[in-house]
């Protein structure tokens, strides 16, 4: 049963979320960790998600039987009742909610509250079930963590920390359109109106270089802006040019969900890769740029 539980939370959203936290983390620690308050963020911020997760399982009940791949979870088989999933969810996110508030500070709390309600409603109950737009939507979600674990270092939001943000989110595109493609038949049972469902494959293909090639772009802030060294300019260029590559060989691709599932991959390896680099090419002392 506590199996049962755990994959409530959804095991591989929560690994992508810690590790981009601890990205953010990294960067604005510039090499010198408090170990105790990067376990709190780390643990406030996943249990956050965790609780999200759960309360996604929970609405999407109705369309997760039609997919194949989401049809085994434990409400659709009706091994774990809703209000118990809720009870579960509250748990996680009451102890997340409150690690970030009195432990770490208000710009990890803030930033963990957006995630949280873009992704419980203004994703899950809205806009993935009514919108072309739900991927754009769902990446505000998807880019809170990293800025959480900066905030947390910085107790700012800088220049660095709305990078981060606006590249995390553009990366949630071509991230989330690759499942899309690779598991296309599930959500076209669904009924889910994401890009290549709603639109066309070639059109989400097209969509998701310009957002590469964006993300990109973003990112190099970090450098130009002082925050980063040269050896973060060679690594990240480097992995993004073989995003690139596959974004463009995903034209030629005589089956869609081999390239897909190859190019999703892909993704979850470079934003690690990104995330880890974080711990040795910062630039010490970074300026901290205010915004205002």
């Amino acid at each position: 049963m506590l199996k049962k539980y755990l994959f409530l939370t959804k095991p591989g959203i929560l690994f992508g979320n810690f590790v981009t936290t601890l990205g953010g983390y990294f960067l604005a620690a510039q090499g010198s960790v408090d170990f105790l308050l990067l376990l709190i963020t780390l643990v406030g911020t996943t249990l956050v998600v965790a609780s999200g997760c759960v309360v996604n399982n929970v609405i999407d009940q109705d369309i997760d039987h039609k997919m194949e791949r989401t049809m085994n979870r434990a409400l659709v088989q009706k091994t774990i009742s809703p209000s118990f999933a809720l009870a579960f969810s509250a748990v996680l996110g009451v102890i997340g909610f409150s690690l970030l508030w009195f432990f770490v500070n208000a710009y990890a709390f803030g930033f963990a509250v957006l995630g949280f309600l873009v992704y419980v409603i203004f994703y899950s109950l809205w806009s993935k079930r009514t919108s072309i737009h739900q991927t754009v939507i769902g990446s505000i979600s998807g880019a809170s963590p990293p800025v959480i674990g900066y905030t947390a270092v910085s107790n700012e939001f800088d220049v660095a920390a709305l990078l981060l943000f606006l590249a995390y989110a553009l990366w949630q595109m071509p991230h989330s359109w690759g499942i899309a493609i690779y598991r296309f038949d599930d959500y076209k049972n669904a009924g889910i109106p994401i890009l290549p469902v709603a639109r066309s494959i070639f059109r989400t293909k097209v969509e998701s270089l310009i957002y590469v090639l964006l993300f990109a772009a973003v990112l190099n802030g970090l450098y130009c802006f002082g925050y980063t060294n040269v050896f973060f300019l060679i690594l990240f260029n480097a992995l993004c040019a073989y995003w690139v590559y596959l974004s463009i060989i995903g034209f030629k691709a005589e089956n869609n969900q081999i390239w897909a599932k190859r190019y999703f991959l892909y993704s979850v390896i470079l934003i690690t890769a990104l995330s880890i680099s974080f711990s040795f090419s910062y630039i010490s002392p970074a300026p901290y740029l205010p915004l205002f």
